[in-house]
């Protein structure tokens, strides 16, 4: 039998993860970076995510508040507004932001082409109105994970790691 502190005088255990890579706190977005990422979601035709990232940089929320943003939040009158006002999550503090016109017309553009109503989420996980979506969970899956027969949904978005799509 082999002795344990043989084994682990070695070094033969895992690694951890973050051996070697920085930590901490990263630096803030250039102002070339954040044009740059626009322009990228410009020109893939994004509207979704060209209206949540404007938002997300306009505003300075945390990610979680930004999902949370309803619609009457930021376009109570139909149009978004100059100033919009949002209550944190973690701090409970009141946020007030001014949206630049490109953040206004991005967010916009999106109301107008996903319908969005007032008392709705404006950015959705793509299953309704008010339900966030879960990882690896989808209606038409079995305990398996395969799709059930008689299944029509198809899926076309992006997957995680390199899983095949439905189609």
């Amino acid at each position: 039998m082999e002795d344990l502190g043989n084994t682990i005088a070695t070094g033969n255990g895992p690694r951890p993860w973050n051996k070697g890579k920085v930590t901490g706190s990263k630096p803030p977005l250039r102002p070339k970076h954040v044009w740059s990422i626009r322009t990228k979601l410009q020109i893939e035709g994004r509207v979704r995510d060209l209206a949540m990232f404007n938002l997300a940089i306009d505003s300075k929320l945390r990610g979680c508040d930004v999902v949370a943003i309803k619609v009457e939040d930021v376009a109570a009158g139909g149009y978004t507004a100059d100033r919009a006002t949002v209550r944190q999550k973690k701090t409970g503090q009141a946020v007030r932001f001014e949206l630049t016109e490109q953040t206004r017309q991005a967010v916009d553009d999106y109301l107008r082409l996903a319908g969005k109503k007032p008392g709705e989420f404006i950015f959705t996980g793509g299953r309704g109105t008010g339900r966030s979506r879960q990882r690896g969970s989808t209606p038409d899956s079995s305990a398996s994970g395969s799709p059930t027969l008689g299944s029509t949904r198809t899926f076309s978005g992006p997957t995680r790691f390199d899983e095949p799509k439905l189609l």
